[in-house]
């Protein structure tokens, strides 16, 4: 086998996140649904930037890469796939990613749309409503897919949010099948209730042929893959469908879902929710470092739970704190 150089690897949207706080106002003079991702053209994206506040945050992003990001802050040894123009942005996102501790080394588009950037408009009450030009995010290929550098990560996971470019998803699935094939596992996230209703039929076959193994999706995610109102019910259709998932809840905390048990963990409490952009890709980033360093579930909900909690404290999608650190602080022990 080959030997594990990666915990986490993991494959998505290469974005440049432009974050900055705004009045509810300003989503409904922009025509905005709060709370939602906005797919835009590159005229709108570049409209939203001269209306946005001068505040604003400029980082690589991209619900993988901040996964990614994540494993890396927990001291964990993290690895990303996604694709960039070899343009400013594409060097920012690559230098910024890599000052993060991610190993990163897709080959840049060097021809063809710009890299992908996200008008991300926080409100007061701590919401997140993106606006996103995808642009060289979704030329990933199965090209930039190795093998060998999927069979050196103990897992291999991806967004939901790339199943949209028919050659994203290949490139997917031949990931899935190279993971398998040196014996790791591989996992997905449902990334959004939209991409849910795009591609349940997608989703369900990708869980129930056993090209997933590990399934994070949110609360609102889960009961639109099984198209009911009824938690109780969803997870009782989860347990077959897929070896184990977790499942976040908000401020009710998240669950742990396996063949024979659930295990509920509480969400860890702050002192004031600044902005819950990124909660679900931390949450992502501790839950998966436990499953691949051997971890109980149990265990590994409480590093996820623990991790996103860090990062609703404060503005942007990434930690600002050492989370090998803070957890520590929070009591986690592994």
């Amino acid at each position: 086998m080959t030997v594990t150089r990666y915990d986490v690897l993991t494959i998505g949207n290469a974005i440049v996140d432009i974050i900055a706080p705004v009045p509810s106002r300003f989503l409904d003079e922009e025509a905005m649904q709060k709370g939602v991702m906005h797919l835009i053209d590159e005229a709108r994206a570049e409209s939203l930037y001269r209306k946005m506040p001068l505040q604003k945050q400029q980082i690589s992003g991209g619900s993988a890469a901040n996964t990614a990001a994540g494993v890396a802050s927990l001291g964990g040894r993290a690895s990303f796939i996604g694709k960039v123009n070899d343009d400013d942005l594409g060097h920012f996102f690559a230098d910024d990613l890599s000052a993060a501790g991610v190993h990163y080394n897709t080959k840049r588009l060097e021809n063809g749309e710009a890299t992908a950037r996200s008008m991300i408009l926080v409100t007061p009450d701590g919401e997140r409503t993106m606006n996103t030009h995808l642009g060289a995010c979704h030329q990933l290929t199965e090209a930039d897919i190795d093998e060998q550098h999927i069979a050196a990560a103990s897992i291999t996971f991806m967004e939901g949010f790339l199943w949209d470019p028919p050659k994203a998803k290949q490139a997917f699935l031949a990931a899935a099948r190279h993971a398998h094939k040196h014996a790791r596992r591989v996992a997905f996230t449902l990334s959004d209730p939209f991409c849910v209703s795009r591609y349940r039929k997608e989703f369900l076959g990708l869980i129930r042929s056993g090209t997933v193994d590990v399934l994070i999706a949110n609360i609102h995610e889960l009961l639109s893959l099984y198209q009911t109102g009824d938690l109780r019910e969803a997870v009782r259709l989860l347990k077959n469908d897929v070896p184990l998932a977790a499942v976040t809840m908000g401020e009710e905390g998240a669950m742990a879902v396996c063949r024979d048990e659930e295990i509920s963990m509480s969400a860890y409490p702050v002192d004031e929710v600044v902005d819950v952009t990124g909660a679900g890709d931390l949450f992502a980033s501790g839950f998966l470092l436990g499953i691949s360093t051997g971890l109980s579930p149990a265990k590994s909900l409480r590093l996820g739970c623990s991790s996103a909690s860090e990062v609703i404290t404060h503005i942007g999608a990434r930690p600002e704190a050492n989370l090998e650190t803070y957890v520590k602080q929070q009591g986690f022990a592994a």
